[in-house]
């Protein structure tokens, strides 16, 4: 029996592959004829449409002006903008909250529209302090604070480095924003630069009280001098917070308009409105007399500050007069990579001259070295690290309207002698029956750990 290879499933198997090469080759040489001719027309037609456009638009040996004049040639053509956030726009996005529980500087934030990397200007091995100190404080049975609350700000351009805290009665608070504080003895700085300015006063200016240094009568603002009456210098009446002496200057020298004039111009009744919405502070005065010896001292439960604030206030003084706008983002990315956000630092106001600043460092100085703070850091000059600082601040505390809350207060700033880096920080404790660690105590621990050399560059 014989095979006819014509007629065999191979032979058919074979002639039909190669049919189908053959067709498949000359389907995609009618495409290629098809696209190019099409290419073609279409390079004709724009070659048509530029030529008829221009020569339209030119007579010989002329230019003629364009048909509308509304809007620039260049923008008859749509682009698209960059994506680009504002400060006002990166404020709901970030969450300062969150950032107060975390030990990170990089934060990824998913919306309805976008995704962002946050970085963000803090420093993580002082945050990990801050927040291990927390972690013990939040344990303790006695001496644990109601509220507590620590900020702490490159001076020179308000970037944040801390920032944590608690409070016990609201735990979805941010402590560090919170402007109801008692502002107390804080207060008198802003006293110590309107005297300054004012009334022309020194450090070394003689002033005059009687009576208790921390009490307030009404006898004790008369300006009287006899056998009980003791003289003491501006510096040292800043530096032991004496309030008959600081009483008389805003009752008796000041008076309402200039203690109005200098809260405002250090930022107080205002909204800042940035990456970071916070009020500063309250300040009001009355037709009292008395009430603006209480305003001048700070004796008073009215006049409030947030912590923030407070960090803002003591970073002027070292920054030559210049209060800083309080940032924490450095930079945004979107989920390409993108910089959508880059952090400037920004003036937020011109609150005294630079010969009134230097006037206030001195007075922050003799806080720490013969003042309220002078215990806590009476070592600092055999300190390894301490040793290298010029650190200045102020103290203040006072109770809640209620009693049931001390506060205590620290504000200050630390400069490196030799580098001139300077941070600025506040503290505030917010003691309930048993006085736990004080805010100067906390001040001196994070000076230690922040200007402990070490290696930032590695930093999440």
């Amino acid at each position: 029996m014989t095979i006819d290879n014509k007629n065999s499933w191979r032979s058919f198997q074979l002639d039909y592959i190669l049919e189908k090469k053959r067709k498949d080759r000359l389907l995609k040489v009618g495409k290629l004829t098809i696209f190019l001719l099409g290419l073609s027309l279409a390079a004709a037609a724009l070659i048509i449409g530029f030529r008829s456009d221009f020569f339209s638009d030119i007579r010989p040996g002329t230019r003629q002006a364009p048909a509308s004049t509304d809007l620039p040639e260049t923008e008859s053509i749509p682009s698209e903008k960059p994506f680009l956030l504002s400060k006002a726009e990166l404020a709901p996005i970030i969450d300062p909250v969150e950032i107060l529980q975390s030990d990170k500087n990089i934060f990824f934030v998913d919306t309805l529209e976008h995704s962002y990397k946050i970085t963000t200007s803090i420093d993580v091995y002082l945050q990990e302090y801050l927040l291990r100190v927390i972690s013990r404080l939040k344990r303790l049975d006695r001496g644990k604070p109601q509220r507590i609350a620590f900020v702490v700000m490159e001076a020179d351009t308000g970037k944040i480095l801390a920032m944590t805290g608690f409070d016990l009665e609201n735990k979805k608070a941010n402590p560090c924003f919170e402007s109801d504080y008692p502002a107390a003895s804080i207060f008198k700085i802003i006293t110590a630069a309107a005297a300054i300015e004012k009334l022309g006063y020194t450090p070394a200016t003689r002033l005059y009280f009687n009576g208790k240094k921390y009490t307030l009568y009404k006898r004790q603002l008369r300006d009287v001098k006899n056998k009980y009456t003791y003289q003491i210098s501006f510096s040292q009446a800043f530096a032991e917070s004496i309030n008959p002496v600081f009483g008389k200057i805003g009752k008796n020298r000041l008076g309402k308009q200039a203690l109005e004039s200098y809260a405002s111009a250090f930022g107080f009744n205002q909204d800042i409105r940035s990456e970071l919405d916070f009020f500063t502070g309250s300040f009001a005065t009355t037709e009292s007399e008395y009430h603006l010896a209480e305003l001048g001292c700070g004796f008073n439960t009215d006049t409030t500050i947030s912590p923030i604030f407070g960090a803002m206030l003591t970073a002027g003084i070292i920054n030559q007069g210049e209060v800083m706008i309080p940032s924490l983002v450095e930079h945004v990315t979107d989920a390409e990579g993108k910089v959508i956000y880059k952090n400037q630092k920004e003036t937020y106001k011109t609150a005294i001259g630079p010969e009134t600043a230097s006037a206030l460092v001195t007075l922050m100085q003799r806080t720490v070295s013969s003042g309220t703070a002078k215990k806590t850091f009476r070592r600092a000059n055999r300190d390894s690290i301490l040793s290298t600082l010029l650190i200045g601040g102020k103290t203040g505390s006072l109770y809640n309207r209620e009693h049931t809350v001390k506060y205590d207060w620290f504000t200050g700033f630390a400069k490196q002698k030799k580098t001139g880096r300077s941070i600025s920080m506040a503290i505030v404790v917010g003691h309930r029956k048993y006085m736990g660690t004080r805010a100067t105590t906390y001040a001196k621990m994070i000076l230690k750990q922040y200007f402990k050399p070490h290696d930032r560059t590695a930093q999440n």
